[in-house]
């Protein structure tokens, strides 16, 4: 989808694979498809359940970039208070509106919800985040749907950055269905091409497995567990872990360690994040086309 991007290197010398730019340049990528099919309508959903504030900081974010994509962004937002059933009727209505698109329920709800019988509502189609699991079983498949827009990303930054992976070994390190089962699919898949290996932090030789790896994708939320001892001169590292500390956002990856050693390295945050924005945007456009927006369809 996008062109190779100007790379912009670190003090270290690797390549900065830069979240924000790719982003807004994928923003307006979009925009323009839109404005090309004859700004057809392309509506994006969000629930939000609570007042948790990254949550809400997220979901105005989203909507934020979704207008800047030519994209209808709706809003529903329920108290704290709300009950499972008043949580599923709201999702199941959305689903049931032939004028919404995609739509992203906004994790983690409140305690007291349970978000699987919630996820279980959404269509193939309309799953734009890629959660439940008929989306990962069409993953699996190969079929029409929507990859998780988290490692959707993460490949997309190898694509602009022209980083080669036919024949090449990748570590994904972590097994979550969210990111790190999908990444391993998607870069294991025909025309990827890459040899994976899916480790997580119970390996006993993490860092031998780390180090025969030309791709790293760090997908724990452990903060620092990948150092400088685990990367092999030239490889590439993309951090995913998020975890909260007392300076503020930090990864999985010790950046100022990594980077003097790796050939290509996200930064955290500014790497991974903005790509999961910009691949639901890019999802909620190839939802529109599936859903009978034909105009989209081959622009």
């Amino acid at each position: 989808m996008n062109e190779v991007a100007e790379p912009v290197y670190t003090e270290g010398g690797a390549v900065l694979l830069d979240g924000n730019q790719l982003r807004d340049d994928t923003v307006m990528q979009l925009r323009a498809r839109i404005e090309r099919a004859g700004s057809p309508s392309v509506c994006l959903a969000t629930v939000l359940v609570g007042d948790d504030a990254p949550s809400r900081v997220y979901v105005n974010m989203k909507h934020r970039k979704a207008t800047e994509a030519g994209i209808e962004s709706r809003g529903v937002e329920l108290p704290a208070s709300a009950t499972q059933q008043e949580v599923e009727e709201a999702v199941a209505q959305l689903v049931a509106d032939p004028d919404v698109h995609g739509i992203l329920v906004q994790l983690p709800l409140p305690d007291h919800l349970d978000p699987e019988p919630v996820l279980a509502l959404l269509s193939p189609e309309k799953d734009v985040d890629g959660l439940t699991d008929r989306s990962l079983g069409r993953l699996v498949r190969g079929l029409p749907g929507h990859a998780p827009c988290t490692p959707l990303g993460v490949m997309r930054l190898i694509e602009a950055y022209g980083i080669g992976t036919v024949g090449k070994r990748a570590v994904v390190i972590g097994r979550s269905t969210l990111v790190g089962l999908p990444q391993m699919l998607l870069l294991g898949r025909k025309g990827c091409d890459a040899t994976v290996t899916l480790a997580h932090s119970r390996t006993s030789d993490l860092v031998e497995v780390c180090r025969s790896a030309d791709i790293i994708v760090a997908a724990v939320g452990q903060a620092g567990m990948i150092t400088g001892e685990h990367v092999r001169p030239g490889a590439t590292v993309i951090d995913v872990g998020v975890s909260r500390s007392e300076t503020g956002i930090v990864g999985d990856v010790v950046f100022d360690e990594v980077q003097a050693i790796a050939g290509a390295i996200t930064p955290m945050p500014g790497g991974t994040g903005p790509m999961t924005i910009a691949c639901l945007l890019e999802n909620t456009v190839s939802a529109a086309a599936m859903l009978g927006v034909t105009s989209l369809s081959g622009v």
